[in-house]
């Protein structure tokens, strides 16, 4: 049963957000003035000295742009993850395209930055020649690729731990489906009404339990409001929470009752009964409001396969 007081997940939810938009604010801040007191003590020691605020509009406009891209980052990591068993081939070319490009966004957003301030102060801001400069300057941006996307991945994967993870409860054993009767055995003289033997019903998972910061509880497959595909993981929502599943929507789906669990977009299914409302949008998709409060997007594609499922016409 669960407690009703919160845990630590639950107290930490309602503040996630403005906690880590403000942990990397604050960590390319530091990044960016550590960088610029280095440099600023480097360009001492070199016969053509530089400006200060020419230093620091270099490594400013580096960590600055860096900051932007950090949203990409995060959608890289969801469609790129470390854990993708028997993917490799994709894993390592996803990202090794994923990081040239995101290395040009880089300069590029550089350049811009530094072509404007330098204007401001009445100078000309000079790159150098574009191929030498980008290679040296994706020598550098793909280590910090490679430490930013191992950074959120394992920040994800703790947060999975701490969300909570489900399983099937008392999966059943194959062959365990209900036994199909052995039909008796038919006259010679009617060797065509020899019945067809229905097919093995399939076995469904009725119950899940959850484990979460060493407490367990039960939900109830019927209980599940809507679910979302998570990388190699299934959200299920269930009262205003959210546990995790190692499973893909797709393969989850299959246990699933299809009478009362529909597919509604490419990563979101929902329970028909905790439904409330559909609201129709331009070209043909829809938001589906549900019982919780929240709401589900619902592609064109899925449409009929909702109405039909709802037992909706027209």
């Amino acid at each position: 049963m669960q407690a009703s007081r919160r845990n630590l997940y639950e107290r930490y939810e309602p503040i996630r957000r403005y906690v880590e938009v403000g942990f990397w604010i604050v960590l390319m801040a530091l990044q960016g003035v550590f960088s610029t007191m280095v440099a600023v003590v480097d360009a001492r020691n070199r016969a053509v000295s530089r400006a200060t605020w020419e230093i620091v509009t270099w490594e400013g406009s580096s960590h600055l742009v860096l900051l932007m891209l950090i949203p990409v980052f995060v959608a890289i990591e969801r469609r790129l993850a470390p854990l993708m068993p028997g993917r490799w081939v994709r894993f390592v070319t996803g990202h090794i395209v994923a990081s040239v490009a995101v290395s040009v966004v880089h300069v590029a957003g550089m350049f811009a930055v530094r072509s404007l301030i330098y204007a401001l102060m009445g100078g000309r801001y000079d790159f150098g020649g574009w191929t030498a400069q980008w290679g040296y300057e994706y020598l550098k941006d793909v280590r910090v690729y490679v430490s930013i996307v191992f950074g959120i991945w394992a920040y994800r994967l703790f947060m999975l731990r701490l969300q909570g993870e489900a399983r099937v409860l008392d999966a059943p054993e194959a062959g365990a489906a209900e036994p199909v009767p052995t039909p008796a055995e038919p006259e010679e003289s009617e060797p065509s009404m020899q019945p067809v033997p229905p097919p093995p019903a399939v076995a469904r998972p009725e119950r899940f339990l959850v484990r979460k910061l060493r407490r367990e509880f039960l939900i109830a497959a019927t209980d599940i409001d809507w679910l979302q595909a998570e990388g190699n993981y299934v959200g299920l929502h269930v009262n205003g929470h959210d546990y995790l599943l190692r499973a893909t929507l797709t393969d989850f789906l299959t246990q699933l009752d299809p009478a009362r669990f529909v597919r509604v977009h490419r990563s979101h299914a929902v329970n028909l009964a905790r439904i409330k409302e559909i609201e129709p949008l331009d070209g043909g998709d829809a938001k589906l409001h549900m019982h919780d409060g929240t709401t589900v997007p619902c592609s064109r594609r899925y449409r009929d396969a909702l109405r039909a499922g709802a037992g909706l016409t027209g």
